[in-house]
């Protein structure tokens, strides 16, 4: 279980940094929303295009700092099963999120390439906490 504060501030985050190792080792941070079920952090990913994507698939150790105050260290794994409806079992956790989504479903068939996505399921392992003068570290427990 992750500690009451990451949890609370990935069920408000409209925005969340997932951060992912890039070819080269470095680190790549993309901004995303987090949708968060209390167990899994989930984004989603457009195929267009996606460096993130092949990164993750090369290696799926990521980081998502929410809020300035808390970095999430997690397993991540790429679904990318069912591509053009995949991702729509998340559609309540990204409405409670960002509503303005249901006015670009409807205009889903003029856009159809961005509604082609994967999904981004990370496992929390480790949650680091930041306050003024200092960071805790909690490991996760399943």
């Amino acid at each position: 279980m992750v500690p009451a504060i990451a949890s609370e501030l990935l069920d408000e985050a409209l925005v969340a940094e997932l951060t992912v190792v890039g070819s080269r080792g470095e680190p790549v941070t993309y901004p995303l929303i987090p949708l968060w079920d209390g167990e899994k952090i989930y984004m989603t990913s457009s195929i267009l295009f996606s460096k993130k994507l092949e990164h993750i698939k090369a290696n799926n150790r990521v980081a998502v700092t929410v809020g300035g105050q808390v970095t999430i260290q997690g397993t991540a794994r790429v679904i990318e099963d069912d591509l053009h409806d995949g991702w729509a079992h998340l559609l309540p956790l990204w409405r409670a999120k960002e509503p303005v989504v249901d006015k670009y479903l409807k205009q889903r068939f003029a856009l159809p390439l961005f509604w082609e996505r994967s999904v981004i399921e990370i496992t929390p392992v480790r949650v680091h906490i930041w306050d003024a003068n200092s960071v805790r570290t909690v490991e996760v427990s399943s």
